[in-house]
This record gives structure tokens, C-alpha cells and sequence, in this order.
């Protein structure tokens, strides 16, 4: 069965709710290339205030900033993410490929058996 694919959602979560995922991944990267959240959003084509507070919820959880703000006039505004912010993007991208990784092969071995499973019952 060539046609299945295995889709994986990988959140970190505390008690309230989920404060870190793939959204909030690609919205930090996004701003490293941008120099600005509400440049990356329009780019992103994601609300300015949902990106806001997905950050605010990060470094409420995290307890520690992964945007530096500057605010005041056009050449001051934007956003930079911090030494933390430009760590914990690369420790937190690394880690969700391991994971996605780590999947691959008991996949495979499913989508294999699934194949045998269906050509069996279909001949039946």
C-alpha cells in the first residue's frame, strides 16, 4: 500500500495545555529569517496575536525568552530570537526528527504487513 503515509504531531505540553510544537518551531525560524513576528506571520500567513501568544505560552512554560523585542520607530521594531531562543529551536528541531526517525522502520514494517493483510482478503 504505496498511498499511506504516517503523520506524526510531537507537542510538549504542561498541566494547562500544549506550549510547544512544529507551529511554534516554524513561526521561531521564520522570525530568525524575518527580523520581525509580525513580518514572519504575514509571511506565514498566520494571525499576528495566535503567533503572539503560541510565544508567550513557550516562554511562560520555559521560564526564560526566545524573542528579544525591540520596540520604538522603524529602524528599532522587530524581533531577534535570543541565545536560548536560537538553542532551544535547534535542540527541539533535532530532537522531533529523532523521534520522527525513530518511527520510520516499524512503519515500513507495518505498511508491509498491512500490503500482505489487504492482498490476502482481497482475494478471498
Amino acid at each position: 500500500m504505496d498511498n499511506i503515509n504516517l503523520k506524526v504531531k510531537l507537542y510538549l505540553e504542561n498541566e494547562q495545555d500544549k506550549f510547544m510544537g512544529i507551529g511554534v518551531l516554524w513561526i521561531l525560524q521564520k522570525v530568525e529569517t524575518c527580523g520581525s513576528l509580525r513580518a514572519a506571520t504575514e509571511e506565514m500567513g498566520i494571525s499576528y496575536s495566535k503567533a503572539f501568544r503560541m510565544i508567550e505560552n513557550l516562554e511562560s512554560s520555559v521560564g526564560v525568552p526566545v524573542l528579544e523585542r525591540r520596540k520604538g520607530g522603524m529602524q528599532r521594531s522587530g524581533a531577534k530570537l535570543t541565545p536560548f531562543g536560537k538553542a532551544f529551536i535547534a535542540l527541539y528541531d533535532d530532537f522531533q526528527k529523532n523521534c520522527k526517525a525513530l518511527l520510520e522502520k516499524p512503519f515500513e514494517k507495518f505498511s508491509d504487513e498491512l500490503s500482505a493483510l489487504v492482498s490476502e482478503h482481497a482475494k478471498a
